[in-house]
């Protein structure tokens, strides 16, 4: 009786361990179950999106409530001289560059070329407008040097490299701003092109050829879809803006930044008009 007892004992015990050890797992799978987010919760305590998941779309911009600005930068006082380059470390470059002169300053006529312009503020229709284009900005190395010597794209646009020379060349880009990386590439004579994306707003991003110590260009990446260069008239013009007041930035590669403030109208042209001098 006492062996039968102890059997039936131990097999009761082992029963009840079996089964807190059941309701044990069930309740830990519960508080998992409870601990695991929603999937259809996107956004952080603060309100702000979690990284990965897709911004919020913005709406529309509608027709009837767009505006533009149009300018002219200046350039105050004498030209400075323009500094002719020595390619001749590269003999390619010497034969088919012919002249090639430092970009620096490019006025014509009182007008500055190679100034990046863009919206650093606004109407939030227009902070938060979509990209209107998804096509690639090109960069090209021509007669060793790059073209256009400046360039703007909106941020999450791409830049596509290019080699039109019978010479390699390299593409260093040398970002200061998380995100945004840094490209080191070289490319072949006449080279298949090479496509990089830039994910944040940053202004005036060097690029220059290990090769070729001269050569040297900038990249904008703006925050809306906004902005213009410079032509060399100086002109710029900006369209397709929501109604409402503004502030622009217009950047110069070595006399910095000047701000105004503009007021866009529906189906009316805002006048924006700039002045740098030498320092």
């Amino acid at each position: 009786m006492a062996a039968v007892f102890n059997e039936q004992f131990v097999e009761r015990g082992s029963m009840r361990r079996i089964c807190g050890w059941l309701v044990a797992a069930a309740v830990t799978g519960a508080m998992l179950s409870g601990c695991k987010p929603n999937e259809g919760v996107k956004q952080s305590n603060d309100g702000s999106t979690v990284p990965g998941t897709p911004p919020p779309r913005s709406a529309p911009l509608d027709p009837a409530t767009l505006g533009m600005v149009s300018g002219t930068v200046r350039f105050a006082g004498k030209a400075p001289q323009h500094v002719k380059i020595d390619m001749s470390q590269d003999p390619v470059c010497s034969m088919m560059g012919g002249d090639n002169f430092a970009e620096q300053y490019v006025v014509k006529d009182g007008k500055l070329a190679n100034v990046y312009v863009y919206v650093k503020s606004g109407p939030a229709a227009a902070m938060s407008a979509p990209a209107v284009s998804a096509a690639p900005v090109v960069l090209d190395q021509v007669g060793c040097k790059y073209v256009p010597h400046m360039i703007a794209v909106m941020r999450g646009g791409s830049v596509e490299f290019r080699n039109s020379d019978s010479t390699m060349h390299n593409i260093h880009t040398m970002p200061t701003v998380a995100g945004n990386a840094a490209v080191d590439v070289s490319q072949g004579p006449k080279g298949a092109p090479d496509v990089k994306v830039f994910a944040q707003p940053e202004v005036m991003m060097p690029v220059r050829c290990n090769n070729h110590p001269w050569m040297n260009a900038f990249i904008n990446v703006a925050p809306t879809p906004f902005f213009a260069v410079t032509d060399a008239a100086g002109h710029f013009s900006i369209s397709g803006l929501p109604a409402g007041d503004y502030v622009l930035g217009a950047v110069h590669e070595k006399m910095g930044e000047q701000d105004i403030n503009v007021t866009v109208k529906s189906h009316e042209t805002a006048k924006a008009d700039y002045s740098f001098s030498a320092k």
